[in-house]
């Protein structure tokens, strides 16, 4: 008697002493076979020794199924559909048990069967009660999903990189839930090199593009229509250094804060902390920056009433000079101590290299640049080290970034005073670095693409921290030299009294135009 006929008189006689229980659903895991008795449990039942079958206590109350394996393609339909977990399960026709890919019992129980089974090359797919496909998988099997590559080509997941990290999240859910970021080791990807080279030259032309224009604009005869211009160029310029600060680094500093293979962090706030720092050092250099000129144009004052010139004064926008009265108030002064000094009314010699209430004085314009230098360089590295399969959409995001925050540099660039320096002193230098800046960590990039773990601690930290600076900066640059000196303090560009409504109007719809502009880029960098 073989082993098999000896397996199923046992399973009789287990039949024989449970009487008139039914067990329904018999399937097979390896060579112990399982049915479900009355209560929905999953009982072992019997123990093959060779090829499997399907054992039936009664035809009548178990389902239907064909001969067939689910490999081959050749089972009709799978029945006896269960639940494990959130995972629904089916027998099919040979009585071994298969997964269902993609479907979830959260909801409800799963359908009692799936039919019209066939195949699509080496998968088997069947047709569920409202007419949806799904995959068969055998035990063990994986779904093709499955075989996507590790850059995020899920079609249930919305990736993106920040910083050579990629975040990918379910569609419709948030950061937090990331899964991506489980692993914190270096991810090997191919990369293609030429295509990067190439890009950064693209990057180069268009950022150099971006804050030239308005450097050259500037030099056109065509003053009044330059005004209404510069006008747009200024206030939508202003909306995308605001929205750069808050919606692209504020947020990247964000995530990298909240990063999984960073740890948690035992103070929350870091991000917000380090930002505040970032605001405060741009005061502090421009305060300091502001009475360092102050005590230089004083000794000016001084020095050209001592000696009976007035050659060295300011000049106003009109070309003449200060008035005496002014003049002598300024040497008071420079010379008594108990004269105070407002930095907010000096005069309205906006034209003044000298004038620290000039909202275009090189002062005020190099913090800017700072802050934007700070992470340009890191969106070049961030561009290079993505992987292929969203490099071209980062970089299209990237071009436009670079184009509109070289608009909003080069419009403040191009009011400096002519009393600063020449073009190629001032002007041209400032303008070419940040033409080249993002360029410069592209190539950076390149240089350590193969061994750059954006998941590694200290770039974490590192990066981080320089996103959260670069925001602080730009948050003060945006909202007190640009925008508050512009509208709100005395002697801003929108705040003269015969200003018209015209213009105002053209200044708000630009300036909401750059906060829409750089935040709907924000989705994708």
């Amino acid at each position: 008697m073989t082993m098999l006929s000896i397996s199923v008189l046992v399973l009789f006689g287990v039949s024989s002493v449970i009487g008139q229980v039914t067990y329904t659903g018999c399937h097979n895991h390896s060579s112990v076979e399982y049915c479900f008795g009355p209560d929905g449990e999953e009982t072992a039942l019997a123990t093959y020794a060779s090829a499997p079958m399907v054992t039936t206590f009664s035809t009548s109350t178990l389902p239907a199924s064909v001969s067939a394996s689910v490999t081959t393609g050749q089972t009709s339909a799978v029945t006896g559909c269960h639940a494990h977990e959130t995972n629904t399960f089916c027998i099919d026709g040979i009585g071994n048990e298969v997964q269902i890919s993609g479907t979830t019992t959260a909801t409800g129980p799963p359908p009692a069967q799936y039919t019209d089974c066939h195949s699509h090359g080496d998968h088997q797919y069947c047709i569920g009660p409202e007419g949806e496909e799904v995959q068969i998988l055998a035990e063990g099997a994986h779904s093709e999903s499955d075989h996507d590559e590790a850059s995020g080509d899920n079609a249930d997941m919305d990736c993106h990189f920040h910083a050579g990290v990629e975040h990918c999240v379910p569609k419709g859910g948030s950061e937090s839930s990331s899964s991506s970021s489980a692993t914190c080791e270096l991810q090997e990807r191919d990369y293609n090199i030429g295509l990067r080279v190439g890009t950064l030259f693209v990057v180069l032309v268009t950022s150099a593009v971006g804050v030239f224009t308005p450097i050259f604009m500037a030099r056109l005869p065509f003053q009044s229509v330059n005004s209404i211009i510069f006008t747009t160029v200024k206030q939508f310029g202003t909306g995308v250094i605001i929205s750069t600060a808050f919606v692209h680094l504020y947020t990247h500093a964000s995530l990298m804060f909240n990063n999984q293979c960073l740890g948690r962090l035992d103070y929350e706030a870091t991000t917000s902390a380090i930002v505040m720092a970032g605001i405060f050092l741009s005061f502090l250099f421009e305060y300091l920056g502001h009475r360092i000129i102050l005590a230089k144009s004083s000794g000016n004052h001084a020095d050209a009433i001592a000696y009976g010139t007035t050659s060295s004064l300011p000049t106003k926008e009109d070309g003449s000079t200060p008035t005496s009265a002014a003049s002598v108030q300024a040497v008071n002064s420079a010379r008594g101590p108990g004269v105070s000094r407002s930095l907010a009314n000096l005069g309205h010699n906006h034209g003044s290299p000298f004038d620290p209430t000039n909202p275009n004085s090189k002062l005020s314009v190099s913090i800017m640049e700072a802050g934007i230098l700070f992470h340009s360089i890191l969106i070049g590295l961030t561009l290079v080290v993505a992987g292929d399969s969203f490099y071209r959409t980062l970089l299209a995001v990237i071009v436009f970034h670079q184009f509109f925050e070289g608009l909003a540099l080069g419009a403040r660039i191009a009011l400096l005073p002519e009393g600063m320096g020449s073009f190629w002193r001032t002007k041209f230098p400032m303008a070419t670095a940040f033409a080249l800046i993002t360029p410069l960590g592209m190539a950076i990039g390149l240089g350590v693409i193969h061994s750059f773990n954006g998941n590694d601690r200290d770039t974490i930290l590192t990066i981080g921290t320089l996103d959260a600076l670069s925001a602080g900066i730009l948050v003060w640059v945006g909202l007190v030299d640009m925008w508050a000196r512009d509208w709100i303090l005395e002697g801003g560009e929108m705040t003269a009294s015969d200003l018209g409504y015209g213009k105002i109007g053209l200044g708000l719809l630009s300036l909401v135009a750059g906060f829409i502009a750089m935040s709907v880029l924000g989705k994708w960098a």
